[in-house]
């Protein structure tokens, strides 16, 4: 008798804090790929405990292939999913908005790193003020670069390349803390993290994320807080 059993393993970290996790799933949700996840908290040894059944990773995510390939990178899960489910829609059909949607997400996979320092994901809460440094400030000006520059070369005026694309689910934890930390932003790209927010997959995501374990003391931060600026 077949096995009903997802044929994808996904290893993942809290939902409220760890942006490469919901990357990670959003390749998999958004684009109909079945998984069974694996959670784990972060700051503890439940992750490298249950990395030791997923050589050589050492991250999460991590996926698991039905073959058992193990693939520790966004970037490469991202790809190979593309590869094994061409008809999935991980990127977009034609081959320019292709080339922008791997530019977005390389760039995304690569960098800014000071964002991410000073603004750690977390679903939990939104501040009113956290006092980005020039560093942040020049993170955010390259975001409306590059965004404007997908949508200039798609001609698309919601997600950056068309429809919803792998280079989309990059930029959802972007979005989250955009929105976590009230970052000053254009227009254009805020109406863009308003799609994020309210992006059935991440209500869903972020929903689980308000319940699913206790705060993490490291993405604590003293600032005056505000209500969730999306919908709940």
């Amino acid at each position: 008798m077949p096995s009903s059993a997802p044929p994808y393993d996904l290893v993942i970290g809290d939902r409220a804090y760890s942006s490469w996790s919901l990357r990670g799933w959003l390749l998999f949700q958004a684009f109909g790929i079945p998984c069974r996840l694996h959670q784990v908290r972060l700051y503890t040894d439940e992750l490298r405990t249950i990395l030791r059944d997923y050589p050589p990773a050492r991250t999460a995510p991590t996926m698991r292939t039905p073959d058992g390939v193990v693939v520790p990178e966004t970037i490469a899960i991202a790809e190979e999913l593309a590869s094994r489910h061409p008809k999935a829609g991980l990127w977009p059909k034609g081959p320019k908005a292709r080339a922008v949607a791997r530019v977005l997400a390389s760039e995304m996979h690569a960098g800014f790193g000071a964002l991410r320092s000073h603004c750690p994901m977390n679903l939990r809460v939104s501040y009113l003020d956290c006092a980005p440094p020039d560093a942040v400030l020049n993170d955010l000006q390259r975001l409306e670069t590059i965004w404007d520059w997908a949508w200039d070369q798609t001609g698309s005026d919601g997600w950056l390349c068309g429809a919803y694309s792998a280079a989309d689910a990059f930029y959802a934890p972007i979005a989250a803390r955009i929105a976590t930390y009230n970052l000053p932003m254009g227009p254009k790209a805020m109406a863009y993290v308003q799609r994020h927010l309210s992006e059935p997959n991440f209500l869903y995501w972020r929903a689980l994320s308000l319940t699913d374990g206790a705060d993490q003391d490291f993405y604590r931060r003293d600032y005056p807080t505000r209500p969730w600026p999306g919908p709940n």
